[in-house]
């Protein structure tokens, strides 16, 4: 709209130079109607000039007036065409190119990352995402206040504007292809109903949803979500721990800012690994997960690792090189 507003303002000072010529020159320009050219009479001819319409009721009849018409209006009603029809083609290109983008990104996109709400949990959900190696072509932003998608897409992501409880705006996200699927808006019950809606069209992504309060966490579940995180009652006690021991608050803290200090991760068990105890991995092993169960590494089953677990634990962080 800058663009075409900028376009638009050219053409009518186009139109208002073209004005002042023939209203400077209008001795030698004659109206079939009354003989004489006022200032209206010189708007008008400068209008059906400058569209090429040309009537023909006002005329030049001055040697003057005709070689200004040659020299100056000519060039004066192409720029008004250029820029007219440009911004017209220039617009219509432009939205066909989209549309051929948006249509490209839909055929191709498989198994991404949807993250609902880029307030300051879904960015920093987004930080976390792209520290542990996605990629951020993978990664959809759905927010309902365009200001939060288009710093999304200054972020290098991919951004849908719209009410994500509605499923037509999932479906834009391509949600029901997708393998992980972030719900972090603002209200509870905006994420207990978002989480319904994503559930319903995608059954086998993971839902990680973000609530506020205690109480509504068991509705999240009940909705869908496979992982519910409560911040207020996690910040809270963060607080508390730092509050009885800095230090401990200070390691938690760190463990829980990807790449910085020391990171938690999960990956699988080597081969190398198999059949072995955890206290012999390499990196600090601080829970095993065997199908849908997590071991703590004390509990004796989780004494020998099976080659099909996977292994939360405590290493150095990589640092993040600069996409």
């Amino acid at each position: 709209m800058r663009q075409v507003t900028k376009r638009l303002a050219l053409a009518l000072g186009v139109l208002v130079l073209t004005t002042l010529i023939v209203w400077g020159d209008r001795a030698g320009y004659r109206d079939s109607a009354d003989g004489s050219v006022s200032l209206l009479d010189a708007a008008y001819y400068a209008t059906v000039t400058l569209s090429t319409t040309g009537y023909g009721d006002i005329t030049p009849t001055s040697d003057g007036a005709r070689l200004v018409n040659i020299l100056v209006i000519t060039p004066l009603r192409v720029l008004f065409l250029i820029i007219l029809v440009g911004t017209t083609l220039e617009v219509l290109t432009e939205r066909t190119r989209q549309q051929w983008r948006v249509q490209r990104w839909r055929s191709t996109v498989r198994e991404h990352t949807v993250v609902i709400g880029y307030g300051t949990k879904g960015r920093s959900a987004v930080d976390t995402l792209l520290g542990q190696g996605v990629p951020k072509g993978s990664i959809v932003v759905v927010d309902p206040q365009p200001r939060a998608v288009e710093q999304a897409t200054q972020d290098g992501l991919a951004g849908v504007v719209g009410d994500a409880t509605r499923t037509e705006t999932l479906l834009r996200a391509e949600l029901p292809k997708a393998d992980r699927v972030v719900v972090c808006p603002q209200r509870d019950d905006t994420a207990a109903l978002i989480t319904l809606t994503a559930r319903q069209l995608n059954k086998g992504a993971t839902v990680v949803a973000a609530v506020r309060e205690d109480e509504n966490a068991p509705l999240l579940r009940q909705s869908g979500a496979d992982v519910v995180v409560t911040s207020s009652s996690s910040a809270g006690r963060l607080l508390g721990m730092s509050m009885l021991s800095p230090h401990a608050g200070s390691v938690m803290e760190d463990l829980l800012t990807y790449g910085h200090g020391l990171d938690v991760e999960e990956r699988p068990v080597t081969r190398a690994e198999a059949g072995r105890s955890p206290r012999e991995c390499p990196e600090l092993v601080v829970a095993v997960v065997r199908g849908r169960r997590v071991l703590n590494y004390t509990e004796p089953e989780a004494e020998t690792l099976q080659l099909t677990d996977r292994l939360i634990v405590i290493k150095p962080a990589t640092p993040r090189h600069p996409a």
